[in-house]
């Protein structure tokens, strides 16, 4: 969010920001999920493509609110209308830059299929690492990790039992298990496994196109379903899985100040005013912010 975080915890999502005059907003709204309304899409890998459907949509109403109470009065908001051209091209060049471009040059490196498909792999996750390292420079970039750190923290320490207060939270770890970011490497290396089987060398280069944007949600299933067996898992090859997420994290998140901390806090209240140990144990927190 700009200036703000977003949490979401089951039907419930909450949108605090700082605004201008320091005074934190939070606004608290109850939707309903499409798992409710379509049983269906509560099957594995089906589970992945909604929730991820439902984060973009969420997230982009959630940043159209941020985006209006994060200025003063006397600036000027985006519009809807300018946050959905932003939205959308960013999205094309999201496809443009990590999925198509890598297949190109893919194309003039090999034709073997597997070299192809490692080639490719390997391009599409050095410009993702490249991407976030030269936008992390961008100092509004950089809040908005800020402001992760401090949503990583939040929910550790509720997690922990701990009271949710700036210097509890504050000794916290940066990194969380089912973060967006760890999400995001899962599908570039599922990527790399499963467009391997549509990269043979007598392939039309345009069949290779259509067939890695058509299975992106695929990809997206098998990488939720990661994410979800990962978050309390003790077991060796899965945590083995998980760590290069943690070691991304570290890129997508910056330790954040005691007011970037209080919003954080702001926001977890509002979806967690009354909670038991029970609770704490089986939270299904759900971290928005590199998804959405």
């Amino acid at each position: 969010m700009i200036e703000g975080v977003m949490m979401r915890r089951g039907d419930k999502v909450a949108v605090a920001v700082r605004k201008p005059n320091r005074d934190i907003h939070v606004d608290m709204e109850t939707r309903e999920s499409l798992a409710d309304k379509y049983p269906l899409l509560r099957w594995p890998i089906l589970r992945g493509c909604a929730v991820l459907y439902e984060s973009m949509v969420v997230g982009m109403q959630a940043l159209t609110k941020s985006s209006h109470l994060a200025f003063d009065e006397g600036e000027e908001a985006m519009s809807p209308w300018q946050l959905a051209v932003t939205i959308f091209s960013s999205l094309v060049f999201g496809i443009g830059f990590f999925i198509l471009l890598p297949v190109f040059i893919a194309k003039w490196v090999t034709t073997s299929g597997v070299g192809f498909a490692l080639v490719e792999g390997g391009l599409r996750l050095a410009f993702f690492i490249g991407y976030i390292g030269a936008i992390s420079f961008i100092k509004d970039i950089r809040r908005t990790f800020e402001y992760h750190g401090a949503e990583h923290k939040t929910i550790n320490c509720f997690e922990a039992g701990e009271e949710l207060i700036v210097e509890n939270v504050r000794k916290h770890t940066l990194i969380h298990r089912r973060c967006g970011t760890s999400f995001l490497l899962f599908v570039f290396l599922f990527s790399i496994v499963l467009f391997s089987f549509f990269s043979g060398q007598t392939l039309p280069l345009l069949y290779k196109v259509l067939a890695r944007i058509l299975l992106l949600p695929v990809v997206a299933g098998l990488s939720y379903e990661l994410i979800r067996l990962s978050a309390s898992t003790t077991n060796p090859l899965l945590l083995a899985l998980v760590t290069p997420g943690f070691w991304m994290q570290r890129m997508t998140t910056r330790e954040p100040d005691d007011e970037q901390i209080e919003v954080a806090i702001a926001s977890v209240k509002a979806i967690l005013e009354e909670h038991t140990e029970d609770d704490r144990a089986g939270s299904s927190y759900t971290d928005e912010s590199a998804t959405g």
